[in-house]
């Protein structure tokens, strides 16, 4: 007869209620996984086994519910596949499901333990954001840019307008074009455009019907910057002409795209670089119907940074105050063949180990990965209900084991006191 088994049963009870506790503790920490114990007898040669030892305990990596923080740079994993990549400040790589990020001094995107986020850079990415096939990328640290997005001087515009047929022609030779005479033109349209230093300008299309050719209706268009006029083609040309057929659409085979040209937009204590703007009309019509008009422009002013945002395949995107956007990285998630070997390293952070393997990399959303949910943070998986009730049957199980203690305690003085 021995204390042994009791003991050892104490022993396991006081380990499990460790763990419950800890879990109970970490029930707000974001991106906690909850921990469980496993038991396992002890061997004995003998029938009657020698107590209970803990086995293991383990992490339980199913997904917490998803939490939104209105914080941009905040961002949950939804899904149970994938990890964050960091970079610690040992230089150490580590992986977390806390995605409660911000930007530090630096501009990097970092945790509050100042790791820093890990993805691949904007430069080895297509257009969607997805990594460039066959590009041998190793993840770099994230970083925000800094300061402002140059300025982009306007060098192609698309128009599709309907021009209306019901207009009268004016015959040019009696009313010769003036931009301060609108009986010298049919439709003027304004529109901002940019130099190369990000200065506003208004380029002005004025719209003249003229006299039909060969059943062909005839529009010309002219141009003015700001209060000048723009030269069209080579420079030796005056306006565009657009050609419609009888049934409103574009002459096949006719120019529908014009270059127009100005020599020096900016001022003479800040000369901006000449302007080449290409004027595509094509989809355009004349149709009994009043004037109507789609049209882009690719030109913009410089701008400061505003915000970002997370898209569900990690793509990271910069805003700026000029309403243009920059992709300047996606994010890596890491996935294990064995979650459940990671090694804890505290601060809510994992590292590989020879029993989780080594992280397999790529972007969310492919590859089984889960997507990420921006502006949002996953909540710690721990369910309290059941850990209450786990606390409950560790309590009743030491106090069974302490019962055994004293049992035998009482045998033992019942056998003493026979001498």
């Amino acid at each position: 007869m021995g204390f042994g088994q009791a003991l050892s049963g104490l022993n396991a009870a006081s380990q499990n209620l460790d763990v419950i506790g800890n879990n109970i503790a970490n029930a707000s920490t974001v991106g906690y996984k909850s921990g469980s114990i496993n038991f396992a007898d002890i061997y004995a040669s003998s029938r009657i086994g020698l107590g209970v030892q803990v086995s293991s305990i383990q992490q339980r990596f199913t997904t917490g519910n998803l939490e939104i923080t209105g914080n941009q740079y905040d961002m949950a994993i939804d899904g149970n596949n994938g990890f964050f990549r960091l970079i610690n400040t040992n230089g150490e790589i580590v992986y977390s499901r806390n995605g409660q990020f911000t930007k530090d001094k630096d501009n990097y995107i970092v945790n509050a333990q100042g790791m820093r986020l890990t993805g691949y850079p904007a430069d080895v990415l297509n257009e969607d954001g997805t990594l460039i096939s066959g590009v041998g990328q190793d993840p770099v640290q994230l970083i925000v840019p800094a300061g402002n997005i140059a300025p982009q001087a306007t060098t192609a515009m698309n128009f599709e307008r309907n021009l209306d047929s019901r207009e009268p022609a004016i015959d040019g030779a009696v009313y010769p074009f003036d931009a301060n005479d609108p009986s010298t033109f049919t439709n003027s349209v304004p529109m901002t455009v940019y130099d190369s230093l990000g200065n506003r300008h208004t380029l002005t299309q004025y719209y003249i019907k003229r006299g039909a050719d060969n059943g062909e209706s005839i529009w010309e268009v002219r141009y003015m910057l700001d209060d000048d006029a723009m030269t069209v083609g080579d420079g030796n040309a005056d306006f565009a002409e657009l050609r419609f057929t009888s049934s409103g659409t574009l002459v096949p085979g006719s120019q529908t795209a014009y270059t127009v040209n100005f020599a020096q937009p900016g001022t003479a204590d800040a000369p901006a670089d000449p302007l080449a703007i290409q004027i595509a009309y094509a989809g355009s019509s004349q149709f009994g119907s009043a004037f109507t008009q789609n049209f882009t422009q690719n030109g913009y002013a410089s701008g400061e940074f505003a915000s970002i945002a997370v898209g569900a395949g990690g793509e990271v995107i910069a805003s700026y105050t000029n309403g243009q956007t920059q992709n300047i990285g996606t994010l890596v998630l890491a996935n294990f063949n064995n979650v459940t070997g990671l090694k804890a390293v505290g601060g809510n952070a994992w590292s590989e180990s020879p029993e989780s393997g080594q992280a397999i990399l790529g972007q969310p959303g492919t590859n089984g990965l889960a997507t990420i949910k921006g502006q949002a943070v996953e909540a710690s998986n721990v369910d309290m209900s059941q850990e209450l009730v786990n606390m409950i049957i560790a309590q009743r199980t030491y106090q069974a084991n302490a019962q055994t203690i004293k049992t035998q305690d009482q045998i033992m003085q019942t056998l003493m006191a026979m001498r």
